[in-house]
């Protein structure tokens, strides 16, 4: 039995806000072991980014995520500190 390989993935341009909110989670890859975590987390930026989404303070409360390392207040503040030195703010 053989496999198809995996569908290609387009990636986001550099400059879009979506490439954005998931590097600010990346940067913080070693606290967040998981994935899924980071996916999810990366989502939630990006909808607060649009204006849909609760600050990061809510967001990592809330998300459920599994920390290695740091305490959810000191992850949010630095989310918070990444979006400061980006200039994104919420529409």
């Amino acid at each position: 039995m053989t496999t198809l390989p995996p569908p290609f993935t387009k990636e986001f341009p550099a400059d879009s806000l979506e490439k954005k909110a998931y590097g600010i989670v990346e940067k913080f890859a070693g606290f967040l072991p998981i994935e899924n975590d980071r996916n999810r987390l990366g989502f939630a930026l990006f909808k607060y980014f649009s204006g849909e989404g609760d600050p990061p303070l809510q967001t990592v409360k809330y998300a459920k995520l599994s920390l290695e390392g740091i305490s959810e207040t000191d992850l949010a503040k630095k989310i918070e500190e990444e979006i400061s030195i980006l200039g994104l703010v919420k529409k």
